[in-house]
């Protein structure tokens, strides 16, 4: 099957097999019959590479800043440190805005193609990342792209990366319930098959952030995706030199654990603000081995979420 042009409408669109885009592409008679179930050909494409992956868990937020790819590097570590045994990938689908690759530490790596595909970065014995971050000359550099080629880049990550065997596959997405959250829900949601396909959302204490949060638990819940929970980030900040904590981001409703009571789904857990742990995200260190509040913290969450390995 060829692939899509850069401005296809999608298989779903009413404008599909019609528009000035398809005029050439060799789907166009598919997609314009009306008679046919319009389904995009790219999604056998993912379930036959992604069959070995056991497990897909989201890490959603309502918007940005909330320490969403923070809290997706910090889970892939301490699972995989945890669990040694077992497999996890993280795939970034923040197109715009990757981060993992500086997070995880391997930064400025090459993306390797073989027979199977892509091969993603190797950052421990028993974790692997992909990121369009690898793909791009600089780090600088801008991805200046309609929803069409996102959807392209996304179902390539999925179907033409050569995950292998995975127990668990973090996907680090971006603020909010476009483009991207779509897309991946499309290609991994299989109806016919037990649900493998969960999430879990992060969030800070303050309403602001708890409103967008909202907006994230209900597009789960329309889309069909099991939340395993909500993680609170930043609840606290601890000071290093004088050791008293205070409040950067004050809970005035109840924060996270009163909106989950509300919203009726699990409260995995609070995080602090921890100045070292942001020292060690810019070097791209791994520091769930030191002992901190945070780590502390961050094991019980990742006990709330184990059963799904």
């Amino acid at each position: 099957m060829m692939p899509e042009p850069e401005n296809c409408p999608g298989t779903q669109s009413a404008n599909a097999g019609l528009g000035s885009a398809c005029q050439g592409c060799p789907n166009q008679q598919i997609c314009s019959d009306p008679n046919k179930k319009l389904e995009d050909p790219g999604k056998a494409l993912v379930a036959v590479a992604m069959k070995d992956v056991r497990n897909k868990l989201l890490v959603l937020s309502g918007k940005g800043g909330v320490g969403k790819s923070t809290v997706t590097m910090l889970l892939s570590r301490f699972l995989a440190r945890k669990y040694s045994e077992k497999n996890f990938g993280v795939l970034d689908i923040d197109i715009c805005g990757p981060s993992q690759p500086r997070l995880l530490g391997v930064e400025g790596e090459n993306v390797h193609q073989s027979g199977s595909g892509w091969s993603p970065v190797g950052v421990d014995d028993n974790i692997c990342l992909m990121s369009i971050g690898f793909l791009l000359g600089s780090p600088d550099d801008a991805i200046i792209w309609r929803g069409p080629k996102k959807n392209g880049m996304i179902r390539q990550f999925l179907s033409e990366v050569d995950w292998g065997n995975l127990d668990l596959l973090l996907l680090d997405t971006p603020p909010g319930t476009s483009d991207e959250h779509l897309s991946v829900v499309s290609y991994l949601r299989d109806d016919t098959q037990p649900n493998d396909l969960k999430a879990i959302i992060v969030t800070t204490p303050q309403e602001v952030s708890l409103l967008d949060v909202r907006k994230e638990i209900n597009f789960c819940k329309k889309q069909r995706i099991e939340i395993l929970g909500v993680v609170e980030n930043m609840s606290i900040f601890r000071c290093g030199h004088c050791g008293k904590t205070s409040e950067i981001f004050p809970a005035k409703t109840g924060g996270a654990r009163a909106m989950c009571e509300e919203m009726q789904v699990p409260f995995l857990g609070s995080l602090p603000l921890d100045p070292e742990l942001t020292k060690a995200c810019d070097k791209g260190e791994d520091i769930t081995s030191l002992k901190s509040s945070t780590t502390e913290a961050l094991e019980k969450i990742c006990e709330n979420i184990a059963n799904i390995l």
